[in-house]
């Protein structure tokens, strides 16, 4: 299959664990996390690298977009509580 398109990565925070999570639709196989959103970044160009590669997945362009989209919440203490 050939690609026009460019990959979207959607960057999750998990409160929980401490760390971000990577996740996305178009490459099949996607699981990376990272304690900082700089090396989940890293992680992700490796994974979707190889993952493009496993996968037979084909571009067109000689270079392939990542969109990597982040969602934090932050909370500060409500002043007028």
């Amino acid at each position: 299959m050939v690609r026009r398109m460019s990959i979207l990565v959607r960057a999750d925070w998990d409160e929980e664990a401490g760390v971000w999570v990577a996740s996305t639709t178009d490459i099949e196989g996607l699981a990376v996390e990272a304690e900082t959103f700089e090396r989940l970044e890293e992680k992700v160009i490796a994974a979707v690298s190889d993952l493009i590669e496993l996968n037979g997945v084909r571009f067109e362009a000689p270079e392939i977009p990542i969109h990597i989209m982040a969602d934090h919440l932050a909370r500060i203490p409500n002043p007028l509580a």
